[in-house]
């Protein structure tokens, strides 16, 4: 039996049978974990005995375990959480084993939105030592493991160079004082900020994450226009590409080395796809957060899963843009008609405008409705088309100069570039044009690419973000959406910049070096929607539309058309981007659907 109870199964019986002993909970030398704010304090001089006295508390079940004393506790003299660090590195299959001989011990399994996940779990717990009580983290890390079995050693080899090198730890005590600087953050923005200072450290002592070459395989969740779009990138770049979609005819198939054929809430249908990768990525955040959740265990996934959960869920975003003390429209939460009419009443209306959005599902202006008047709030969440009782988001429309939007490529390392910003304008909810450079003041283009940066470090995303904009007429800057993808207001990157932002996503997820985001022309981009009942697609004035030599087509080859659906967009380079713009519409209003 394990600490806890449990009894053991399969080969864990029998590596476990002479090692393991009952313990009652009454009697079980850890305690409950208690979460604090991360605050940087002087080195604690008992660190070292707390860890000892946990190592043997380990060992006396397991003595043939190794536990090392890791994170800023093991380096005297270094100032940090003092919270106690521990590592165990064990095979892959004795995971399971080692975690339950650590819950036996009073250790808790991570319960909050960014546990680790099973195949590397962290645990948390506390202890009484001399009057004091002191908090523990002990990661359990795969030896074998394709994508994590460098992470043990990794964490010995910064551990040392820190005990090495004085001027080393100053420097990263520096950093950690930074931090927390602006105010109280919880431990995982904490350890979010220190990323970039940490793995430059590792690349300069020779323990940097090796990149992933060509001809590996990328795997991207969703074959939309997106995902062919990144295909066509990899394929210049050397790379492979399978794809997820449920359509076998999906737009990426063109350029895939396979389609797997599941629905984006497949998670059987996934590990089909995982297994044919090397790295996994998205092409639209509407992929279940479960299946994303499940690949994380045994793939890299990039973006990271709290990125993808926290912008599958509008609610979790408006949160989570909270949390971060970003302008977003007044908003509340809504599940049936009375707190409906409570929240509109709150928000200012009738005299305010308001968007009544589903919270999770929906697109370019899809599961969502205005509310202009009183009559528009009677069954407004029956028209939403969401079962009853889910929850929504209901916000107040906002007064804008403009729309803008901001990329940010972030590396595994945290070193992160934007794009420069772009100036869009929607209808009905779906982006119809963009131009860049935007015609705003400098300082506004600087805090906007600024504070994508901070959010793609807030959420761990390694890959792009894209943050959608409003412009308001005082100059402040309000977040209206975030996408953890490549994004439609950036298709003009392909020839508007030295490095597309499809091509910058690849060197991202793949840990190569950024190429330049420099826009070598103004561009404009206008999408080109379908019309009418759904047929077959049939694209008329083609020849007519490119005849301007600075206009630029690309279609989606999708099969079928019908009412707003996104076929294709027309890029056009020019002198500024009004310019620009003008071209691009000129070539748009050639085209039509047969």
């Amino acid at each position: 039996m394990y600490g806890d109870g449990t009894p053991p199964r399969g080969p864990e019986a029998r590596r476990s049978a002479r090692y393991t002993r009952p313990v009652p909970a009454s009697a079980r030398p850890i305690l409950p974990y208690e979460p604090m704010p991360a605050q940087v304090e002087p080195w604690d001089p008992a660190a070292p005995a707390v860890a000892a006295r946990v190592v043997t508390l380990i060992n006396e079940r397991r003595p043939d375990l190794v536990v090392d004393h890791t994170g800023s506790s093991a380096v005297p003299g270094l100032p940090g959480k003092n919270v106690i660090d521990l590592g165990i590195e064990v095979a892959a299959d004795e995971i399971p084993a080692v975690t339950e001989l650590l819950v036996g011990l009073g250790f808790q399994r991570q319960t909050s939105r960014y546990a680790f996940p099973p195949t590397r779990p962290l645990l948390l717990g506390c202890i009484d030592h001399e009057g004091r009580r002191f908090r523990i983290h002990c990661h359990v890390k795969p030896a074998d493991h394709r994508a994590w079995g460098r992470d043990h050693a990794r964490d010995l080899a910064f551990r040392d160079a820190l005990r090495a090198d004085p001027a080393l730890r100053d420097a990263y005590a520096a950093r950690k004082r930074a931090v927390v600087a602006a105010g109280s953050v919880d431990g995982f923005r904490y350890s979010m900020a220190k990323t970039e200072w940490i793995r430059g450290t590792l690349e300069a002592i020779g323990w940097a994450d090796p990149p992933i070459l060509p001809p590996a395989t990328i795997g991207v969740l969703g074959g939309g226009q997106l995902g062919r779009m990144l295909g066509f990138a990899a394929r210049e770049m050397g790379y492979r590409l399978v794809v997820l979609d449920p359509d076998p005819d999906c737009p990426a198939a063109a350029v895939a080395d396979a389609v797997v054929v599941g629905r984006y809430d497949d998670v059987e249908a996934a590990l089909r796809l995982a297994e044919r990768a090397d790295v996994i990525t998205l092409e639209l955040e509407h992929v279940s957060a479960e299946v994303v959740a499940r690949l994380d265990w045994d793939w890299p996934v990039r973006p990271s899963v709290n990125a993808v959960e926290i912008t599958h869920d509008r609610l979790l975003e408006r949160r989570f843009l909270d949390s971060e003390r970003v302008a977003v429209a007044p908003w509340r939460e809504v599940g049936d008609p009375a707190s409906l009419l409570e929240a509109a009443g709150a928000l200012g209306f009738p005299g305010a405008a308001l968007r009544l959005k589903a919270a999770t599902g929906g697109y370019d202006g899809r599961s969502q409705l205005r509310i202009a008047s009183p009559g528009d709030v009677d069954g407004a969440l029956e028209r939403l088309g969401r079962p009853g009782g889910e929850p929504a988001l209901l916000e107040r429309e906002l007064d804008f100069e403009m729309e803008l939007s901001v990329i940010c490529a972030r590396r595994l390392d945290g070193r992160a570039v934007t794009f420069p910003v772009a100036r869009n304008r929607h209808a009905a909810g779906i982006l119809v044009e963009s131009s860049a450079p935007a015609p705003v003041p400098e300082a506004t283009a600087l805090e906007a690419a600024a504070l994508a940066t901070r959010l793609a470090e807030a959420m761990d995303l390694v890959g792009t973000l894209t943050v959608e904009l409003f412009l308001l007429r005082d100059g402040s800057l309000v977040v209206n959406e975030l996408a953890p993808r490549v994004h439609n207001s950036g298709h003009w990157t392909v020839e508007g910049c030295r490095t597309s932002q499809f091509e910058q996503h690849l060197r991202a997820i793949c840990g190569l070096p950024f190429g330049s985001t420099e826009l070598h022309t103004p561009v404009a981009l206008v999408n080109v929607l379908g019309d009418g009942a759904e047929r077959a697609a049939h694209l008329q004035g083609v020849a007519h539309a490119i005849d301007d030599p600075l206009v630029h087509l690309h279609l989606y080859d999708k099969r079928r058309v019908f009412e707003r659906r996104k076929m294709g967009h027309i890029v056009a380079t020019g002198v500024d981007p009004d310019e620009a713009l003008a071209r691009a519409r000129r070539a748009l209003a050639a085209l039509r659907w047969a």
